[in-house]
């Protein structure tokens, strides 16, 4: 299962794929990743791939052959589409990021018409504000979380559990309980 994570610098793109990548060795799984991260420190492109199960072929998830795209940030989801396979699975958070320039008013920032396009092109696009049940749980800083509960729904080779307790163990003891529900608002959003 080849899952690419997108979005930008701070959005716990890296503590996702490691929490992924962590989930599959301890179920035995065959695991390679691989991290884009530029200019990550100024809320640049961060882009992950996550391939489950390979036992040979490189860290790289092809072009077209992606299986799931978690999209932290919805233009990051757009600019990463190219990697979904026909038939994939993207799952996007609806809350953006705005660029310095779009916020300043030198470019506009289409949210709504990068959501309509990413559902229209993508027939299993699942959308929801991640951002706010991060909130709710207790810290904007769980959207990534919130994101790997909503994956977990999607069919992984290892137990939603599994995940979490991987999750949990790169994060500190202070921040269990709100990434604990994170985690269970992210399933809960995403029920198919």
């Amino acid at each position: 299962m080849d899952i690419l994570i997108a979005g930008v610098g701070g959005q716990g793109i890296i503590l996702a794929s490691r929490a992924l990548a962590s989930a599959a060795v301890k179920a035995g799984l065959p695991v390679r990743t691989a991290e884009t991260i530029g200019m990550a420190q100024r809320e640049g492109s961060v882009v992950s791939h996550v391939r489950l199960g390979l036992a040979e072929g490189g860290p790289l998830i092809p072009l077209g052959s992606a299986d799931v795209l978690l999209a932290l940030e919805p233009a990051e989801a757009c600019r990463n589409l190219k990697y979904l396979r026909p038939g994939g699975k993207a799952l996007v958070s609806t809350s953006p990021i705005i660029p310095v320039l779009a916020a300043l008013g030198s470019t506009p920032y289409p949210l709504e018409d990068i959501l309509t396009y990413l559902r229209r092109n993508v027939p299993a696009c699942y959308s929801f504000d991640a951002l706010d049940l991060a909130v709710k749980a207790g810290s904007p800083r769980a959207l990534n979380i919130v994101m790997l509960g909503a994956l977990a729904n999607l069919g992984l080779p290892f137990p939603a559990e599994l995940l979490l307790n991987e999750a949990l163990n790169l994060l500190p003891p202070r921040v269990h309980d709100i990434n604990r529900r994170a985690f269970a608002l992210g399933r809960r959003a995403l029920e198919v």
